[in-house]
């Protein structure tokens, strides 16, 4: 077990997709909600969908070998193994593995579905879910649908809700109580005076995917509150190091 002594920086780590890139796990998997975990970083970042009927499971792409997930019913997919041996997990087991450790942040990316009347449906059960698993604190919200992040927003206001797509600025989320921007590295580079925007205007930036040291560094020095990346070990010896 790798143990990190938790960081007091400002900038925070986010393993995005859990910590996949290891022995015995995969990307969005319960070994690598674990394995994040043991790191003692901020949180961990993972994906759900919904399926036909109705099931919250956690997986990146909107298709799973050959079916589309929110066009599929959970009998359907219950029995596909991910690279690990899991089978694809609901996002129940992912919020009991959550509860193991309290300190951990689950960074809940809800996907972008076909409909307003899906989106609004997924919301719905996923926070109910959380609600049910006591679990409000600890979950924290990201999407690239703005409908999914007002939807959210609705049904908790004081949750706690990014959004991912990059083309709006802090203060036209800010109008809509959206309390976060997460955007992609390039587009932070391009418009770094939003970093700066977003923390006037009390909102949180975290950046993602980050995987390269050189662009970590920047990210840290620009003064980003959250960088999500593939590499949660590499990234959390460079915050410490800036500290």
């Amino acid at each position: 077990m790798l143990i990190l002594t938790p960081s007091t920086a400002q900038t925070k780590v986010i393993a995005h997709r859990g910590y996949w890139d290891v022995e015995g796990s995969a990307q969005n998997s319960i070994a690598s909600l674990q394995k994040a975990q043991e790191l003692g970083i901020y949180g961990s970042e993972f994906d759900v969908w919904m399926t036909s009927d109705g099931v919250m499971v956690v997986n990146h792409d909107a298709s799973i070998e050959g079916l589309k997930i929110e066009d599929t019913p959970y009998s359907q997919m219950k029995d596909i193994r991910l690279k690990n041996g899991e089978r694809l997990p609901l996002l129940e087991a992912y919020l009991q593995q959550g509860k193991k450790d309290r300190k951990t942040k689950l960074i809940l990316e809800l996907k972008s579905h076909d409909s307003k009347e899906k989106e609004d449906k997924a919301v719905a059960a996923v926070v109910q879910l959380v609600e049910k698993h006591g679990m409000k604190k600890q979950t924290e919200y990201i999407s690239f649908s703005l409908n999914i992040c007002k939807e959210i927003l609705k049904h908790n206001s004081k949750a706690t809700v990014a959004y991912l797509n990059g083309d709006l600025a802090p203060n036209e989320l800010k109008e809509l109580k959206i309390n976060g921007i997460d955007y992609h590295l390039t587009v932070l580079q391009k418009n770094k005076h939003w970093i700066d925007e977003a923390r006037k205007l009390k909102m949180t930036v975290n950046v993602w995917t980050v995987n390269a040291e050189t662009d970590m560094q920047e990210m840290i020095t620009a003064g980003v509150n959250f960088i999500t990346t593939d590499q949660p070990v590499l990234c959390k010896k460079l915050v410490i190091k800036s500290d």
